[in-house]
């Protein structure tokens, strides 16, 4: 915006000055030929004025030369005594075979006047009255340059001005667009922050009116999402709370049983029960803006070690490839997010595929600054190999829900989720692709990991 605003501004100014210009650049030449011609008119008069009474009585030849030498020089016009008898004293006129020419004749009927002969320049007569043998005539030639002496430099100083002009209207240009392309711009930056979860970010209201009316929109809505957003929260905290209840009540339940193993069992899932509904309450209390970081090597090291018990019974060979512990691979998810991710695709491995077969979890860097999850079997593989499973629509028994759960942890994070054969016509194979942070989170366990075994997940 501010380099069309610049070029429009340049693009107007230069067609304003020029048509304010050229009549000026015209006109200048026009008044330098008529001061020329003024000041060589006011030069023939003085001469003839000088000369007339000398003429009138006597031949002063001398005196002629004389006054018509002092009135010549270098730079000033040619100044010419034509006598009655076609003698001329001073300069020679050229161009002519004689000296007594039709303005010359018409000169002598009393009349001073200017002529532009076809040559260029300018001729200036003035008849000098009185002598004895016949009307004398002063003429002053002008040539084209003396003529117009100065329009040079008078229009140096009109293209001065209207550079000068051009480039004060551009500075002006490019002070208002600074001025709007900032105030986009901040505006721009708040919008980016309210779309990263920062919902305290808030416009000033700056610039044109339109752009104080979007700042002043765009704040109305951050209030209102973050409105909703609290009181969504809220109720999800409240409706996580009143799952206590119930919970409590099962766990009481349980202890009342006869088989102690019975009991132990169900209170194990009841714990795990517990610890998910307290998840789910801190998850909503959590603020939108804090960021959230996680270890992705750690939590995949982490959930393997708990399912390698699971995936040995059924006769799986699991390998593992991820960074060594010193090296830690931040992704911007919570913990308890990603543990439920992994949870989710190493239990779709687990559960549709045939018991032996073997599956592989590798992270890594990649080159263009992402890390990446991927989860690959051996076993059947998709049924369309270019998708994976819709949520709700993927059969076998299974809801659909573990790879929408990954799909949503990656897309919610700024990354990719794809899905393909581990080999041509066999396996599956789920990349989960993260941006990485800026700074690395604490190299710690992983919060919030669940211990206990996870609800199913298909």
């Amino acid at each position: 915006m501010r380099r069309s605003l610049l070029l429009l501004t340049a693009a107007t100014t230069a067609l304003v000055l020029t048509a304010l210009l050229v009549p000026l650049t015209l006109l200048t030449r026009s008044h330098a030929a008529d001061r020329a011609t003024a000041e060589a008119t006011a030069r023939a008069q003085w001469v003839a004025h000088a000369l007339g009474p000398v003429l009138a009585t006597t031949d002063e030849r001398e005196t002629a030369e004389q006054t018509v030498e002092s009135v010549n020089g270098e730079g000033l016009p040619s100044t010419s005594l034509i006598l009655g008898d076609g003698r001329v004293i001073g300069p020679r006129i050229t161009g002519h075979g004689s000296a007594v020419t039709d303005p010359v004749r018409l000169a002598r009927t009393g009349r001073a006047f200017t002529y532009e002969p076809g040559s260029g320049g300018r001729l200036v007569l003035v008849p000098v009255q009185g002598a004895k043998d016949g009307t004398a005539v002063v003429q002053v030639t002008l040539s084209e340059r003396q003529l117009h002496a100065g329009t040079l430099a008078s229009w140096l100083v009109l293209a001065g001005i209207g550079v000068g002009l051009v480039l004060l209207g551009l500075l002006l240009a490019d002070r208002l667009g600074a001025r709007l392309v900032g105030a986009t711009r901040r505006l721009a930056r708040t919008a980016d922050r309210l779309a990263a979860g920062d919902l305290t970010a808030r416009a000033e209201p700056e610039g044109p009116p339109e752009l104080r009316l979007i700042a002043g929109e765009l704040n109305r809505l951050a209030a209102r999402i973050d409105e909703l957003l609290t009181a969504e929260r809220e109720n999800a905290a409240d409706l996580a709370h009143r799952l206590r209840t119930p919970v409590a009540a099962l766990r009481l339940d349980a202890e009342t049983l006869r088989d102690p193993d019975e009991a132990h069992r169900i209170a194990a899932d009841v714990s795990a029960l517990e610890r998910s509904v307290d998840d789910v309450i801190r998850k909503a209390r959590r603020p939108l803006r804090e960021a959230p970081r996680a270890d992705l090597a750690a939590v995949a090291r982490e959930r393997t070690a708990f399912w390698a018990p699971l995936a040995e019974d059924q006769n799986r060979t699991v390998h593992t490839d991820t960074p060594d512990a010193g090296v830690p691979v931040p992704v911007p998810v919570p913990a308890d997010e990603l543990a439920a991710a992994l949870d989710a695709l190493i239990g779709n491995v687990l559960d549709h595929t045939p018991h032996g077969t073997a599956f592989s979890l590798t992270v890594r860097r990649t080159p263009d600054g992402r890390a990446e999850l991927t989860v690959a079997d051996e076993g059947p593989g998709f049924p369309d190999p270019g998708a994976a499973p819709d949520r709700g629509t993927s059969g076998a028994g299974s809801t659909g829900l573990g790879l929408d759960i990954a799909r949503r942890t990656a897309e919610e994070a700024g990354g990719t989720f794809t899905t393909g054969p581990t080999a041509p016509g066999s396996g599956a194979r789920v990349t989960l692709a993260f941006p990485l942070p800026l700074t690395p989170p604490p190299r710690a366990h992983p919060a919030g990991t669940p211990s206990g075994p996870p609800a199913p997940t298909c």
